[in-house]
């Protein structure tokens, strides 16, 4: 696969969902959507998934001198930092604050879309 077509297939998909992240992170909250218990929870358990998701899918492509599990774990790490830091920024956000929930939330989001990811589609590891 040429260098421009993995970047725009794999690369920039990772790119542009963590711009819409940050882009939605600087913008107050959904209000207008339906709110139950933890619903935040949930949309940052989903977003986080996705992301996890995207980044796992691109990792696998990648010629880096890794196992499986250490795609896998590389992928988690990059997510939920990103998720952290996304918190870091929410809190410098007029009308958004930073939450350790969140962060916790975006962990397992990342996880949970990771892990779902590697299952349905098989990801490769050098070693």
């Amino acid at each position: 696969m040429s260098r421009l077509r993995k970047t725009l297939v794999y690369r920039l998909p990772v790119v542009a969902y963590c711009g819409f992240i940050f882009w939605q992170s600087s913008s107050a909250s959904f209000e207008s959507l339906p709110a139950f218990a933890f619903s935040d929870k949930v949309m940052h358990l989903g977003g986080y998934g996705l992301l996890g998701a995207l980044v796992v899918r691109a990792l696998a492509q990648e010629s880096l001198n890794l196992s499986r599990q250490g795609v896998i774990l590389a992928a988690i790490v990059f997510s939920t930092l990103f998720g952290v830091s996304d918190e870091i920024h929410q809190g410098f956000v007029a009308e958004r604050c930073a939450d350790v929930f969140d962060a916790v939330a975006d962990l397992l989001g990342s996880i949970l879309g990771v892990i779902a990811y590697s299952k349905i589609f098989r990801i490769r590891g050098q070693a």
